[in-house]
């Protein structure tokens, strides 16, 4: 049983394990919250059990920020956007360089 992470996110990877949808595919872990580094290692083990391709450089977990949950200070954050807009552009070259014959 999938344990350290929400139960929204366990069954919908439990929805599409057996259909093969992660099969090869790039993927990207965000961790929001420093402090939950055994949910952030479940997953990691999920996802790689799922066959999924982890693109580590693309994985991130963002340093701590104020208590607010308001996504534009988050957003607007100098250090936390230059760790999203890398992540994001390693993801993109992961997916970029797929070969041709695997299905997106």
């Amino acid at each position: 049983m999938l344990t350290g992470f929400p139960g929204v996110l366990k069954n919908a990877l439990d929805w599409i394990v057996g259909s093969g949808e992660l099969v090869d595919k790039p993927v990207a872990l965000i961790n929001a919250s420093p402090r939950s580094t055994h949910a952030y290692a479940s997953l990691t083990e999920t996802i790689t059990v799922m066959s999924a391709r982890l693109v580590k450089n693309a994985c991130v977990t963002l340093p701590f920020w104020d208590k607010t949950r308001d996504a534009t200070p988050i957003a607007s954050h100098p250090e936390i956007s230059a760790l999203l807009q890398k992540a994001l552009a390693e993801l993109i070259r992961a997916i970029e360089n797929r070969p041709f014959d695997q299905p997106a």
